[in-house]
């Protein structure tokens, strides 16, 4: 099977090479786009991308292997990011990971990205979101949650688990304000 990306994410992704001086400058952000568009990176979708952007398949796989922010596996409506390294450890994340993959029956133990059987929810342990000062965080579909707590990602879930059945509509913005760290929106 042929992988063609739709016409105007190939348009989206014409512009962000354009914006470079050399075509293989821009995978990165080729990648983000594709990525978004899909939600994962497929073999198909790394190799396309190699050929537009006359690199070689192995150098981009080199990329998509190294950096942690791309997924080659689909993830859940909602993806939990929590940290691991000391400052979240020493404030509980250890705790409100394994709390978290017992209640949604997951394995606490398990190194990657675990999704529940409905889709929902993907849980990953991951090493420093470099917000030590507000630990334990995490992330929730890559908006930071400070000090998390687990009536926080309770609530996530539940809105999550309610979009995915289509008993509501997913949340505009699922962090509540009071725990989501400020920033614009790329």
């Amino acid at each position: 099977m042929s992988f063609e990306p739709p016409p105007a994410l190939c348009q989206q992704i014409d512009a962000l090479v354009a914006r470079y001086p050399q075509k293989r400058s821009a995978v990165l952000m080729v990648l983000h786009a594709l990525q978004e568009h899909y939600g994962h990176l497929t073999l198909e979708a790394l190799e396309w991308t190699a050929r537009r952007l006359d690199m070689e398949p192995i150098h981009v796989d080199e990329l998509v292997t190294f950096y942690p922010m791309f997924r080659q596996e689909p993830v859940g409506r909602l993806h939990l990011k929590i940290c691991r390294t000391l400052s979240c450890a020493l404030a509980g994340s250890h705790r409100l990971h394994r709390r978290l993959c017992e209640k949604l029956g997951l394995d606490p133990d398990h190194r990657g990205p675990q999704t529940t059987p409905d889709g929902a929810v993907t849980v990953e342990f991951v090493e420093c979101l470099a917000t030590c000062d507000a630990a334990p965080v995490a992330l929730a579909n890559d908006r930071f949650l400070e000090k998390a707590d687990w009536p926080t990602l309770e609530t996530l879930i539940t809105q999550a688990r309610d979009a995915a059945s289509g008993q509501s509509q997913p949340p505009s913005h699922p962090i509540p304000s009071s725990h989501s760290r400020g920033g614009s929106e790329c």
